[in-house]
């Protein structure tokens, strides 16, 4: 019985300390970061596992429905932030989309997701393969810098150790087939010199 009562007594404080207006807004952004980011991932991971089509597709729809949610958010969070509930309407909001009675993900993509996403299709997709084309051009026309970068990070961060070991390895490696080709004449010589 004292069990079931610390519970309580734990579930109250922590639903107080999340309901809190005046509260410190880390606690409701560490949930909403939990209830919008880290349980979807493991419930993605375990309808991937599993196999379950039925998972995977209100994974989908949940992925769907979240990063379109984040988009609109990036761009009108200077606006709504400065809201007092800013942070406990989106945890609102993050629960309504995963809870099976609501069935919050679907109802975002169907109503409003899908018939955006099909009425502009056409745009979207110019858009990004123009975007993808210009990454492209980018990225060949910076490839020495980025080679650069790429050597400078591996060489402070050290993980190039093992891979310049395993290049000195095959280097030497090579130098010692190289040395005995000379040393050991090869089938073809062998070949040649027998025909002569």
């Amino acid at each position: 019985m004292d069990l079931l009562g610390a519970s309580n007594v734990a579930g109250e404080v922590g639903l107080r300390l999340l309901l809190s207006p005046i509260g410190s807004n880390v606690v409701i952004r560490t949930a909403c970061c939990s209830v919008g980011i880290a349980l979807p991932v493991y419930s993605t991971f375990k309808a991937i596992e599993s196999k379950d089509q039925n998972a995977q597709h209100k994974c989908l729809l949940y992925w769907a429905a979240y990063g379109s949610f984040s988009l609109v958010e990036v761009f009108t969070d200077k606006l709504i932030s400065w809201c007092p509930m800013y942070y406990h309407m989106k945890f609102a909001f993050l629960v309504w989309l995963q809870l099976p009675p609501t069935n919050g993900a679907k109802q975002l993509y169907v109503n409003h997701l899908r018939p955006f996403l099909l009425r502009h299709q056409g745009k979207i997709d110019q858009i990004l393969g123009l975007a993808s084309s210009e990454l492209i051009k980018l990225v060949s026309l910076y490839q020495t810098e980025i080679k650069f970068v790429r050597d400078m990070v591996v060489k402070i961060t050290g993980s190039g150790d093992q891979s310049s070991r395993g290049t000195t390895e095959s280097n030497r490696s090579r130098q010692l087939g190289h040395s005995e080709d000379t040393a050991v004449p090869s089938d073809a010589e062998t070949d040649r010199s027998n025909n002569s």
